[in-house]
């Protein structure tokens, strides 16, 4: 969504300077157009001024042909006067006073038109002189204003190819942006249609695990009740397997950290350096002021420490809170939610400086020495470091979904930490791609400044520095790509869980699992030889401890099902009151039945010879019968008292087994509650995703409903402040005309 937000914003801020630029576009061609018609009344003024040059030229010329009829004319008079003169004197005498007279006359009107003639030339000779020097003046000037308008119109029509060459790139540039976002919006909705199938194919697998669950279940089940009740044979290889597993954890955490150091100080490093190539250059703050955006950027830069140490501090924390005497599982891994939480700030501060780097970039790609080579390379730095804060952005997020465990225990299933661990894995290797590109192009942009006249020496030593903290820091992230990417089968393995469950342990029962294992190893340090427990004494115990561990609404249903039983045996218990009552009602007849035969027998035998014999042997007879009902009731009551106690040993035998039953079916009853409650939770993620890509598609079609809104808004502004600069165009150019008649009306 970041990415689909920063599309969207350098879409708006293109469409803004496209209308600007249309604007702009618009004045500059009514401006041409203008200065055009200026220049075509220019050319015509200046030909009628060739026209009038022209008459004025013949008029010069046939005023210097009369000029030179006059001259030629003073010229004849002149002889005229020289002759007249001289025949005056030959006939002085013989003319006399007035012939004389007659030829002063003569000789004074000749000298008064000769004198007009004179001051008329001269008079034509100043109007010719002045109208040249007007015309010369005249012609001057325009010729110096049509030079300014050809330069003026030249570059416009360069101002207006710029413009034209800018929109057009700005259009294609609009397009490739639109049909990115387009590409986009597909591969999002294949996404979603992918989720939506894998969401599909978990729901049928989960139904499949749960049949075969049951089925394993209900053969488990039969299985330890026939042969299996009790087994603790496994004791002592998990207690092997929970101190190698510590062991191993102790060492991957040590090495673990002594990565974060070396990545920490890469980190510090690359900051300080930029901050000091900030003040150098473009422009070197000791010698005049840095622009503010770089002042700001130099500032955040300083800052640099306080996001970088707390990741070595707290994951100093994590190593030092795993030990031996410990449980390392993610649900007891507290000291994780710490890291998590630095990471997540120092990723917020990436997050902040990033329009800073790159309004950076841009200023030296607007420095007057900076070739299009060394804005090649800045364009490929700017896509580098966004690429690089957003691998953070999902280290990030990795990170707290790994921390979430130990915060929550349901908070995310134990089936997903596998997908977790190797996702960050790939994540950390497009980190050290990441990296290893964008120290590449600093390399290739530092050779080219290198070759700059005005690189300084200071600036040289700065680059260097920052490209040695680069090459670390590369380095440094594929060291921890590679160590993550060895040990994520153990990261992956299941570690510790409760025997008899799948579950991961909790920080309470590890807790519990520690406090008991304190107790054992002070209990065996104190008895050397402690008695061993009988074998049904550890039956009931091992009830008692299932039975205690399972939750209050399982504790109650047992206690409704244990009064249940005992109402049941309670009718069993009357039951049987009634049948033995019934056996002691049909004995008493049984022995009346006897004394009445007796009787009978009694009377049948007295009276004959016979009779006597038989009242001879009387007492041995009923002897013999009174023998005879002595042993039938002896084999009554024993035989009463054999059923009695099998009847007994049945019934505690199937109290017992009933007791077992429940006890598994509350045990299995509260794993398929968990299964239920894990596919809840996998129905409402499920829901949540669907969600989440509704209102992404929603906000998309929004977004593009407000950019064509915004954008027609701001053409018809646009449209309208052009219309409203072309009438001022107008104005000025009539206010210009009518000044310039004011000048030429002044002039005359």
């Amino acid at each position: 969504m970041a990415n689909v937000t920063d599309l969207q914003t350098k879409y708006s801020k293109l469409a803004q300077e496209y209308s600007k630029l249309r604007a702009q576009n618009q004045v500059l061609k009514k401006g041409v157009v203008d200065e055009q018609a200026n220049s075509a009344s220019l050319k015509e003024q200046l030909k009628q001024r060739d026209q009038s040059l022209r008459k004025q030229e013949q008029e010069m010329d046939s005023l210097s042909f009369r000029n030179q009829q006059l001259a030629k004319r003073v010229e004849l008079l002149q002889e005229e006067l020289a002759a007249s003169e001289a025949k005056g004197k030959k006939g002085k005498w013989t003319s006399g006073n007035s012939p004389s007279q007659h030829g002063l006359q003569t000789q004074s009107v000749f000298d008064e038109d000769l004198q007009k003639k004179i001051e008329e030339n001269e008079r034509l000779h100043i109007q010719f002189y002045e109208a040249d020097e007007r015309h010369k003046k005249t012609e001057a000037e325009l010729r110096e204003r049509l030079e300014k308008l050809e330069k003026d119109a030249e570059q416009h029509h360069g101002v207006v190819d710029g413009l034209t060459t800018k929109y057009a790139e700005t259009i294609e540039r609009l397009q490739s942006d639109k049909a990115r976002l387009e590409v986009k919006a597909q591969t999002l909705e294949r996404e979603a249609k992918e989720c939506r199938m894998r969401t599909e194919d978990c729901q049928q697998q989960l139904r499949r695990c749960q049949s075969e669950l049951n089925r394993q279940v209900k053969q488990s089940s039969s299985v330890i009740q026939e042969k299996v009740p009790f087994n603790d044979t496994s004791e002592y290889l998990r207690s092997v397997h929970c101190a190698a597993f510590q062991l191993k954890a102790r060492d991957v955490a040590g090495q673990a950290m002594s990565f974060i150091q070396d990545l920490v100080a890469a980190l510090l490093n690359v900051h300080s350096y930029t901050e000091q190539r900030v003040h150098i250059y473009p422009l070197d703050s000791s010698i005049e002021t840095i622009s503010p955006l770089n002042q700001k950027f130099s500032q955040y830069l300083h800052e640099n420490a306080a996001y970088v140490r707390p990741l070595e501090d707290s994951f100093l924390q994590l190593y030092q809170s795993i030990t031996e005497d410990t449980v390392t599982v993610l649900e007891t891994v507290v000291k994780l939610k710490i890291f998590s939480d630095n990471f997540s700030s120092y990723t917020h501060f990436l997050q902040k400086i990033l329009p800073y780097q790159l309004k950076s970039l841009e200023e030296e790609c607007e420095a007057p020495l900076c070739t299009a080579a060394l804005s090649a390379k800045n364009q490929e730095l700017q896509s580098d470091i966004k690429r690089v804060t957003s691998v953070f952005e999902k280290l990030q997020n990795y990170i707290n979904l790994l921390a979430l465990p130990s915060v929550r225990q349901d908070a995310m299933p134990h089936s997903n930490t596998s997908a977790v661990f190797t996702q960050l894995a790939a994540c950390l290797h497009s980190l050290h791609d990441a990296i290893k590109e964008m120290s590449k192009h600093y390399n290739q942009k530092a050779d080219i400044e290198r070759e700059l006249p005005t690189v300084t020496q200071k600036l040289c030593t700065t680059t260097e520095c920052l490209l040695g903290s680069l090459g670390s820091l590369t380095s440094c992230t594929g060291k921890i790509a590679t160590f993550f990417s060895n040990n994520l089968d153990f990261f992956t393995s299941s570690g510790y869980s409760p025997r008899g469950s799948t579950a991961a342990l909790n920080p309470v029962q590890a807790e519990s699992m520690l406090a008991n294992k304190k107790k054992a190893t002070a209990y065996i340090q104190a008895v050397k030889k402690p008695q061993s427990v009988p074998y049904r004494e550890a039956l009931s115990n091992r009830r008692i401890l299932t039975s205690s561990t399972e939750s209050r609404e399982g504790l109650t249903q047992q206690v409704q099902q244990s009064q249940e039983k005992i109402a049941r045996l309670e009718q069993e218990k009357e039951h049987w009151l009634l049948e033995a009552q019934l056996g002691k009602v049909r004995l008493e007849k049984e022995n009346q039945r006897i004394a009445e035969l007796e009787a009978q027998l009694a009377a049948a035998l007295g009276g004959t010879a016979a009779e006597l014999k038989a009242a001879e042997k009387e007492p041995t007879l009923c002897t013999s019968l009174v023998l005879l009902r002595d042993r039938s009731v002896g084999d009554e009551e024993s035989r009463e008292q054999l059923i009695k106690s099998h009847y007994m040993a049945r019934v505690g035998e199937l109290t017992t087994q009933l007791q077992i039953s429940d006890s598994k079916a509350v045990h299995f009853h509260s794993e398929c509650r968990a299964l239920a409650k894990r596919l809840a939770i996998a129905e409402k993620s499920r829901e949540t995703f669907s969600e989440e890509v509704k209102l992404a598609n929603q906000n998309i079609t929004r977004l593009q409903d407000e950019l064509a809104t915004t954008k027609r808004s701001y053409e018809d502004q646009l449209s309208m402040m052009s219309d409203h600069l072309c009438s001022m165009n107008e104005t000025l150019s009539k206010q210009r005309e009518e000044i310039d008649t004011l000048k030429m009306g002044s002039k005359v």
